[in-house]
């Protein structure tokens, strides 16, 4: 696992990346190259000028010095030198290093705590890998320690600290997700979750098994779970900020003491995540072709759980909670069929017409005891949940429901801070209709706008949470075919750096 740190140190590294913006050259590299020799400096000026290196973020030239000290150096764009900037320029470098050891970014004197923290998530975010063969000895990445050179490496460690928390959640989606379902069943995820909050302070975790939520009333987790041999869970994960998070919260906010309901530490944002550990389809059974990567359809819950853990990391003074349905989707003589009813957790029933639409079903159940029980100032929910999300914006968004402009546009906001990507979508009550049924409440596949449908679908258990829920689906962007900046191929942990930011702007 790669480490980044800071230091004053100045030494003489082997490998040394270097800032570039659109500019000229030579007062583009005048603040990262004081105390370098005058032929170095001439050096990467002339591979600038040569290259036509416009300093576009994430673009790297590589110079090579055989016989010199450094014996590398590493020009590295940052655009226009905002956090994104930076953060491509990390992956570029990560992705350029990955044979060596060790690289040394030297850090202008007018770089922000915010350019270092972008820098710190796209080296680390780049060097992801998940791989359970071995490589050959040639061909197994090497870099494990990035060193950010400074005068003032107090200044940063705030922000570098924000990384850390940040990657190592995303980090922890992205094994969840990437887990093969041979290994990775309802029980294990619950597991896991366990484990995790176990080494996390300040996190508490309860897990339902199949005779809990049967006795629960949790009548679409039991239902989707039905045709598997390894039967389902439900795990709720909550960080709740003790008093002195929640004291200085209130006196940096000017909010009044925690105890007020108007202090940030005493709202309640519950996450719900799809986690369906493999999806066959069901008896309305999948291609061969669209089963192979149901591994990931449990990415929604993976994102609210680690959230979850990353703010209790970063010690956010707002109490979160995640809500993970997991269940397996399979074929067997007791798996349910199409046209069953479901009666979900608070007495609404579906009308079971496709059980490859068994996301909706597990959620349902979440989001209503969610809404009922623990009484959410914001109900939020994830979901790799149609592939109409790739056909409406593409494989890097998702698609974002919500009756709330104002929540629409802190979740853009933070999205966009995060290096990820959402887009607003109409929840048209026309189509409501759409979800009737003869012999139930709703019908979990009406025909039609798939990604609407299913938004509309959901929001009918979100309660008294109606006008406080956004769902995001993000099946597209959960699931990289390739290497694509910070994005590792595989598992993106799509979701948890929106989550992080906007936790973080929402506590104030």
């Amino acid at each position: 696992m790669l480490t980044v740190r800071l230091t004053s140190a100045s030494g003489a590294p082997a490998v040394v990346a270097l800032p570039v913006q659109p500019a000229d050259p030579g007062s583009v590299l005048a603040p990262t190259t004081a105390g370098l020799p005058d032929q170095l400096v001439e050096e990467c000026s002339s591979l600038l000028e040569q290259t036509g290196h416009t300093g576009r973020a994430g673009v790297v030239q590589n110079l090579p010095r055989p016989l010199g000290r450094p014996r590398r150096v590493l020009l590295a764009g940052i655009g226009d030198g905002d956090e994104a900037g930076w953060r491509a320029a990390g992956a570029g470098i990560a992705r350029a290093a990955v044979r060596e050891t060790s690289v040394t970014v030297r850090l202008p004197s007018d770089a922000t705590p915010a350019a270092v923290r972008g820098l710190a998530e796209g080296l680390r975010l780049a060097a992801y890998r998940y791989r359970l063969g071995s490589d050959p000895p040639d061909k197994a990445p090497r870099l494990r320690t990035v060193t950010l050179a400074t005068d003032e490496p107090e200044r940063y460690q705030p922000a570098l600290a924000e990384a850390d928390a940040t990657v190592t959640a995303t980090h922890l989606a992205r094994d969840l997700t990437n887990t093969p379902s041979l290994r990775k069943s309802p029980a294990w995820f619950a597991r896991e979750v366990v484990k995790a909050a176990d080494r996390q302070a300040g996190v508490r975790v309860r897990v339902w098994d199949e005779a809990a939520l049967r006795d629960g009333g949790f009548g679409g987790i039991v239902a989707v779970g039905g045709g598997s041999a390894r039967p389902p869970r439900l795990v709720e994960l909550t960080w709740r900020p003790p008093a002195g998070v929640a004291e200085r919260s209130s006196r940096s906010t000017g909010r009044g003491p925690a105890s007020q309901p108007s202090g940030p530490a005493t709202r309640h944002v519950v996450l719900v995540g799809k986690g369906i550990t493999f999806d066959s389809g069901g008896l309305s059974i999948k291609s061969a072709d669209n089963m192979k990567l149901m591994r990931k359809d449990m990415g929604g819950a993976a994102a609210v759980v680690a959230a979850v853990l990353g703010a209790a990391a970063r010690r956010l003074p707002v109490r979160v909670t995640a809500l993970a349905p997991l269940a397996e989707n399979l074929v067997s003589g007791s798996a349910q069929r199409p046209g069953d009813v479901v009666r979900h957790w608070g007495g609404k029933t579906s009308e079971v017409r496709n059980t490859d639409a068994e996301g909706r079903l597990v959620l349902a159940d979440a989001l209503a005891y969610a809404a009922a029980r623990l009484r959410p100032d914001l109900l939020l929910d994830l979901a790799t949940l149609t592939g109409a999300n790739a056909v409406a914006v593409g494989r890097r968004t998702a698609c974002l429901y919500t009756e709330d402009p104002d929540l629409a546009a802190a979740l853009a906001q933070a999205a966009e801070a995060a290096g990820e990507q959402v887009w607003r979508m109409p929840l048209v009550d026309d189509y409501v209709e759409a979800l009737g049924s003869e012999v139930a409440d709703l019908t979990n596949a009406p025909e039609g706008a798939g990604s609407v449908l299913a938004a509309l679908y959901l929001r009918e258990f979100t309660g008294t949470a109606r006008s406080r829920w956004a769902h995001l689906d993000m099946s597209a962007p959960a699931w990289a075919d390739k290497d694509d900046a910070e994005v590792s191929r595989g598992a993106t942990g799509w979701g948890v750096r929106t989550l992080l930011r906007f936790l973080t702007s929402y506590a104030g």
